[in-house]
């Protein structure tokens, strides 16, 4: 999904159910030009009835509080998307990125009846890393932090790596989608849905899905 990043947003607007549609978007020097080639076309013996331009002056002006309302919800996104400049959020994902002498932290959700987490860790490659066995909390999420240990017991390489997570009901193993840490370098505006998104090391997170800020 391509976005574009805060400091380029595209001028391309994308009809969608809630935006104004693409034949109603002229600024107010095009209607006037419309309302000209109207008068210089009508027949001078059946002129157009000027009820009509009073209606498309109220429609010209309802399409501009729209449009205006439409920029000023984006921008009051964009203020509180770039809140998370600097900070680390908690939102779905599957891949994390360790830095060098880091740690990578997530959380998840586990099911009723859970006794059990085992959260597995592979490398870019698909090799498995290590695995950790975290004990589910009472209520809410239950954390998880991967110190950047194999299970050899050596230092795993800075990089990007993939979670998983699977739970043990009540005596059966079934996956549970994971939440990671990850910090927040840039916000962008998704080109499609005009969405604010979040940029962060481990690939595009919507603003809408993010559950904490650190």
């Amino acid at each position: 999904m391509a976005t574009n990043p805060i400091t380029g947003i595209s001028n391309t607007t994308t009809q969608s159910s809630n935006s104004v549609p693409l034949n109603m978007q002229i600024n107010q020097a095009q209607f006037l030009q419309l309302i000209t080639a109207q008068l210089q076309d009508q027949n001078p013996l059946s002129p157009t009835d000027p009820t009509q331009f009073v209606s498309q002056l109220e429609g010209m002006s309802q399409v501009s509080s729209m449009m205006s309302m439409q920029s000023s919800l984006q921008a009051s996104q964009l203020l509180s998307g770039t809140n998370f400049l600097g900070h680390s959020v908690l939102a779905p994902g599957t891949t994390a990125t360790l830095a060098s002498g880091g740690v990578i932290g997530g959380a998840v959700q586990a099911p009723a009846g859970t006794s059990k987490l085992s959260v597995s860790i592979t490398d870019s490659s698909g090799n498995p890393v290590t695995t950790l066995s975290v004990t589910p909390a009472d209520s809410g999420l239950t954390s998880f932090t991967w110190n950047g240990q194999t299970s050899a017991g050596t230092t795993a390489p800075a990089g990007q790596y993939t979670i998983a997570v699977n739970a043990t009901v009540n005596g059966a193993t079934q996956a549970v989608s994971p939440n990671v840490v990850t910090k927040v370098e840039s916000v962008l505006i998704d080109p499609t849905t005009q969405a604010v998104d979040l940029d962060t090391d481990s690939g595009v997170v919507p603003l809408s899905s993010v559950i904490s800020v650190f």
